[in-house]
């Protein structure tokens, strides 16, 4: 069989304008995130594609005109092998009116072995292959006994956790692959969590006391919130310094875990004392933290640092962690994935690269962040492995390289038959 399932990986080449046909029908749907709430026919193709491939399908609504599609294909003997996910997100990056696309995002165009198109990078790319490589396995009535799952879910491009609501669901796997970019690279990532820090005053006043709040004698323990968020600040990049000198994960450079000041939001107009601001932050953290312990650890440091100062003492500050999504209440979490380098799986998807690229993958952190983090939160291993370039993704006249969807492709192929037959140890 391993001859047989050689011969099928090399007849994917003959199959490349079938994959580009996948390809383009993806990128016809326009399913830009934000807005999002525009993927209802992608996702129906996804169902129908499935459905001839011999999968189960379950569909809900993450939100409206947005569901999440996951596909079930398993065998009589599924409880004795190995599990697998492929998941990938049906969202793309969003268009800008005075973006100078060369032809229309929306119509992917062939041209010197490049797909155009948005998102045949990022990631409908990947997607396409991995229907490809289901296809292929199934119209040559290979033999996969473990259970397969193919997601195709919503809302990566926005922070909202469609990934994570598909494993709330039910949906659970012995390994997943998120096909997002990679390059090839076997990876995992850093998370990245955002959060509002709040400083309140429990009073209001006019600017004409502020000389009675700063001045000897003026009796008003007052303070404006800007200036008083200022020492909050302060206190985020002592606390960034010190991570950058004490936290360290192989592979990542060194100052990676990071606390940007992102956006700044206070005052009512200029004749009043500043009595409220708000602090839009975003930290990144290593692949071996877990954001609950992270955000615990910015808490605590700038609760030390508003203790010490006379007015922030008694008006704590307020915090709000993450969100379900950027568009709905402008927050998002990415968990972060810690990749077992030397977990079976990992080690047979080596093999498969190995075996159609003729040369052993790089494993290494992602630089950005993808929903992979929600398996390693919920506990499913996993890795990020898919075509393309980060240079590719979000960029006007997004491209990919023909050559390496077909050849993600065929490694996908060789992979899906190595682990969907490997028993579950007793």
């Amino acid at each position: 069989m391993e001859q047989d399932i050689a011969a099928l990986v090399n007849e994917i080449d003959n199959h490349q304008e079938e994959l580009l046909e996948i390809l383009s029908k993806l990128v016809a749907f326009p399913t830009p995130a934000p807005p999002g709430r525009n993927s209802d026919d992608a996702q129906a193709y996804i169902v129908d594609f499935l459905k001839k491939n011999g999968f189960d399908i379950d569909q809900w609504d993450l939100y409206k005109h947005d569901s999440i599609v996951v596909g079930t294909k398993n065998s009589v003997e599924s409880s004795q092998y190995h599990s697998l996910i492929l998941n990938g997100h049906m969202d793309v990056s969003s268009i800008q009116e005075d973006e100078k696309w060369q032809t229309n995002p929306f119509e992917m165009v062939v041209k010197q072995g490049k797909a155009f198109g948005r998102g045949v990078a990022d990631m409908k790319g990947a997607i396409a292959a991995m229907l490809m490589a289901i296809k292929v396995l199934n119209d040559a009535n290979v033999s996969l006994p473990g259970e397969l799952k193919f997601e195709s879910v919503i809302g990566e491009e926005s922070g909202e956790a469609g990934t994570w609501d598909a494993i709330k669901h039910g949906h659970k796997a012995d390994f997943a692959i998120v096909g997002d970019i990679s390059d090839f690279h076997i990876q995992g990532q850093g998370g990245v969590i955002t959060g509002w820090i709040t400083v309140k005053s429990d009073q209001t006043f006019h600017d004409a006391t502020r000389r009675q709040m700063m001045n000897a004698g003026g009796h008003l323990r007052g303070a404006s919130a800007i200036e008083k968020m200022t020492k909050i600040i302060t206190g985020l990049n002592e606390l960034e310094r010190d991570w950058a000198v004490n936290k360290s994960y192989p592979g990542v450079a060194p100052g990676s875990d990071t606390i940007n000041p992102a956006v700044i939001e206070g005052g009512r107009n200029a004749a009043f004392i500043a009595d409220e601001c708000r602090l839009w932050v975003t930290v990144h953290f290593y692949p071996n933290e877990d954001y609950q312990e992270v955000i615990k650890e910015v808490e605590d440091h700038i609760n030390r640092v508003a203790q010490a100062d006379v007015w922030l003492k008694d008006r704590m500050p307020i915090y709000k962690w993450g969100g379900k999504s950027m568009v709905e209440d402008r927050g998002e979490i990415f968990p972060a994935l810690d990749l077992d380098t030397q977990s079976t799986p990992v080690s047979i998807l080596k093999n498969a690269h190995q075996v159609v690229v003729n040369e052993a993958p790089i494993v290494d952190v992602s630089p950005s962040v993808t929903d992979g983090g929600w398996f390693g939160h919920a506990n499913i291993p996993a890795a990020i492995y898919g075509p393309g370039t980060i240079d590719e993704a979000h960029t006007v006249d997004e491209s990919v390289e023909i050559s390496d969807l077909v050849k993600y492709t065929k490694v996908l192929v060789q992979f899906m038959y190595e682990w969907l037959n490997t028993k579950k140890e007793v």
